[in-house]
């Protein structure tokens, strides 16, 4: 980039809280030998790419990661450019002409790069966001905006930014990311607490963000985060835009402060809605028995027990989907309509909380079924947990002993995370396809395929069984050699290429053509595994090439 070295800048002649120099280098100088978000190159090509008529978006829910690719950025500069590179902390007692003032000084005394973080603090950030495209941007200046209120910044980019912003999302996090960046390979603790990277965000001095503890550890602290990362975050973007015009129907709500309990209660339920179809499809479905069975076979004497025999499955179930509506009944103390669902569900959506991945039937014209997926599985995941341990706490269930109670809480989690196991295969495998591919679930009258890969352009397919489970059992793979599921199936989405189980043990091939293939070695190939290629030479030997 052209122009002479930076003069002189004095700091007290500046009015937003400006970082350059020694000072911006030392601070930056501790993320250098971090690993890097994947999202992380395409900073870098902003940064030394030639366009010069677009600002670059950097945003994304709390704790993920965006601070540490500000400072990774910034560290990795050429010691020219870093000598040019400015960063902002935006307060929320500054205003777009001071930061207009500032930037014309900045530029004015040789800067080029311009950091901006938090700018969605500022109250007229959202309506005069054109001001870095196309004034600043066009004059030469690389400028990366950043912040957590990220609703904020999709709300500029329909007006303000329309078609001058390079966005880089940083919330959805996927398990071969969360894997590398953490060196965590188990399944179940993405499970757990994936969502989020916990050691991966440190503010610059910013000890109300530092404060902020945003693992999925409990159900206090998912709350917490909830409260922060979600409902603060859309709050505070709809009171900034268009002077607080845009609330539609949910100002009633914003007016008598209920928002946030009107947005905690969405998500709430989201997950209480979730937990009811865990416990009507697949607990009722598999039953205790099977857990029974397993402790009445335990090799350990210690561990061997009838406990679970004598436990009604029916009835605990029954109870439990009782309590979950008085639950949502007692909770239920402001008046959420239809219109506050649906508006709140679009920004949860904005924020990429939740995508919708709907659900096919096996006839033609059956319209699609909404399927909510969650894009950071550790908040689905407590929020189940909380609630299953609340729920058994009830007096119905103080016969049981603490141990029967742990053996049912165990169960009912086990097929929480098998269910959450199945949602993230098939967010993963639908975020990595490219537009010749469909990802989706396929529903027949009973049973279904956990996931159907369609090839568009070949017309054909591949069928997936996804099980929470280390072991191969034949019962696993009933639908994928189903005559008239198959055919079904091939009448729509042309001839099944493959059909495979993912699961938590080794790669194995059955004689009747169904692959066992390990879930975390599948989701570590996205977005780049070539099924057909693993199909013909196997999962362990071949590197991704797509």
């Amino acid at each position: 980039m052209s122009g002479s070295s930076p003069k002189s800048i004095s700091i007290s002649g500046v009015e937003t809280d400006i970082t350059i120099g020694k000072e911006l280098a030392a601070v930056a100088q501790k993320s250098k030998a971090m690993a890097s978000r994947d999202c992380f190159e395409q900073l870098e090509m902003y940064l030394h790419g030639r366009s010069h008529d677009r600002v670059c978006l950097l945003f994304g829910l709390l704790q993920t990661g965006k601070n540490t690719m500000l400072r990774q950025a910034i560290g990795r500069m050429a010691k020219e450019n870093l000598s040019r590179t400015a960063y902002i902390k935006a307060r929320r007692t500054d205003n777009m002409a001071m930061m207009n003032r500032d930037l014309k000084k900045l530029f004015n005394a040789g800067f080029r790069y311009v950091f901006i973080d938090e700018v969605t603090l500022m109250e007229d950030f959202i309506d005069s966001a054109a001001l870095f495209s196309d004034v600043f941007a066009t004059m030469g200046m690389k400028i990366v905006l950043s912040g957590t209120d990220s609703l904020g910044f999709w709300l500029a980019m329909d007006e303000e930014l329309y078609d001058r912003a390079k966005p880089i999302h940083t919330t959805f996090i996927p398990y071969r990311e969360y894997s590398r960046l953490l060196g965590i390979d188990s399944i179940d603790e993405y499970i757990r607490y994936g969502g989020t990277l916990r050691a991966g965000e440190l503010a610059f001095d910013d000890e109300d963000v530092n404060a902020q503890d945003a693992s999925f550890r409990d159900n206090e602290s998912t709350r917490r985060y909830i409260d922060t990362a979600i409902c603060k975050n859309i709050q505070h973007s709809l009171a900034c835009y268009e002077s607080g015009g845009h609330f539609r129907h949910l100002y009633s709500l914003y007016e008598a402060g209920e928002l946030t309990s009107a947005i905690n209660r969405i998500i709430e339920d989201m997950n209480h809605r979730f937990l009811i179809s865990v416990l009507t499809d697949d607990f009722l479905s598999h039953d205790l028995r099977l857990t029974a069975a397993n402790l009445r076979k335990e090799r350990d004497p210690e561990k061997r027990t009838e406990a679970l025999d004598a436990i009604d499955t029916e009835a605990v179930t029954r109870r439990l989907m009782e309590l979950l509506d008085i639950r949502n009944k007692e909770e239920q103390s402001i008046g959420i309509t239809t219109a506050h669902i649906i508006e709140i569900k679009q920004y949860l959506a904005a924020l990429e909380l939740i995508v919708d991945c709907p659900i096919e039937a096996a006839d033609p014209g059956t319209e699609p079924v909404e399927h909510i997926l969650f894009t950071q599985p550790g908040m689905r995941y407590c929020q189940a947990q909380a609630l299953v341990h609340s729920l058994l706490k009830d007096e119905q269930f103080s016969a049981l002993s603490e141990y029967d109670k742990t053996q049912i809480t165990g169960r009912i989690l086990e097929e929480v995370r098998g269910r959450m196991m199945e949602d993230i295969v098939l967010l993963e495998t639908m975020k990595a396809a490219d537009k010749d591919h469909r990802v989706f679930k396929l529903q027949f009258e009973a049973g279904e395929f956990d996931m159907v890969i369609y090839d568009q352009k070949e017309n054909s397919c591949e069928i997936f069984e996804i099980k929470h489970s280390s072991k191969q059992v034949p019962f696993q793979y009933r639908h994928l050699v189903d005559e008239d599921k198959c055919q079904r199936t091939e009448r729509r989405f042309g001839p099944i290429q493959g059909r495979y189980i993912l699961y938590r043990g080794e790669d194995a091939q059955m004689e009747n053509g169904v692959q066992y293939w390990n879930v975390e070695n599948y989701l570590k190939a996205l977005p780049t595994l070539d099924i057909v290629q693993v199909q013909e030479i196997g999962m362990q030997s071949i590197e991704p090439t797509l």
